[in-house]
């Protein structure tokens, strides 16, 4: 049976409909992959760094997917006060 409260629930969450690798990509955008690496420090960041092996870890690692969230959602509240 679904949950009714669901919809209401995704209504105000701004991640709703935005993929790992649409995030990746914009903080990679904003920061590159140094200044990444200086934000959040997990090696898949700073030792050899790429989109498919950031996806990977990010995909089993929640506690640095969140990091990655938490600096996406940082990242648009600055575009949004500039």
């Amino acid at each position: 049976m679904e949950n009714p409260k669901a919809p209401q629930e995704q209504a105000n969450n701004p991640l709703h409909g935005i993929t790992l690798k649409a995030i990746v990509e914009h903080l990679l955008e904003v920061y590159g992959w140094e200044g990444l690496g200086q934000r959040i420090q997990i090696r898949c960041f700073t030792h050899d760094p790429s989109i498919q092996s950031s996806l990977k870890f990010l995909r089993k690692t929640e506690w640095a997917r969140k990091k990655v969230e938490d600096l996406y959602l940082y990242s648009l509240k600055t575009r949004k006060r500039n």
